[in-house]
């Protein structure tokens, strides 16, 4: 087992070619000149340079293709920074328009409870007025009553104790006065 691996390296295929190396008949010889015109060709025909020129090209365009992610990547992050702005603009709008509609309720029901508490005095100062009128009038019709009771009553009473003569003299007297007041 030790002595496997020397042996194993000894037995190589060049070791094994018979004859001189620099013939056609040797195998090894062949392969290293197929190599070597293999090489030349390749060479000659630019052939490193060109995959040097696709690699740098490759190079060029994955770099391209970074810079253009970095330069996408940035106008995202500024996009996303701007819709955060204006997501905070118009929480912050609905916020002043929410207080603005608190305020404006608030003072639209003082306002509304103000108006009322007026309607309602106007209201009882109307019952007050048509209270006191109705009073009034009713003052009015019973002292009218009184009075027209009143003159009945003495006018019967008058007429019960009244002569003829004397109630002749009461119609001219009368009479003078209301001629008196006519012309």
């Amino acid at each position: 087992m030790r002595y496997l691996l020397p042996l194993m390296l000894i037995g190589t295929p060049a070791l094994a070619a018979s004859g001189p190396f620099f013939s056609l008949k040797n195998t090894d010889f062949v392969v290293l000149i197929g190599f070597l015109l293999f090489v030349g060709v390749v060479v000659y025909f630019k052939v490193p340079g060109m995959l040097m020129g696709m690699l740098d090209n490759r190079a060029d365009g994955i770099r391209k293709d970074l810079d253009e992610a970095k330069a996408l990547r940035e106008e995202a992050q500024s996009i996303l920074a701007s819709y955060e702005r204006k997501t905070r603009e118009a929480k912050e709008q609905a916020a002043e328009i929410v207080a603005a509609a608190k305020a404006e309720a608030e003072s639209a029901n003082v306002q509304a409870r103000a108006e009322l508490e007026r309607s309602v005095e106007r209201r009882l100062a109307t019952a007050a007025d048509q209270i006191d009128s109705a009073r009034d009038a009713a003052i009015r019709d019973v002292r009218d009553r009184a009075i027209s009771v009143a003159t009945a009553v003495a006018g019967e009473v008058v007429a019960q104790q009244m002569s003829a003569a004397d109630a002749n003299k009461l119609i001219d007297a009368s009479i003078d006065t209301v001629s008196a007041k006519l012309h």
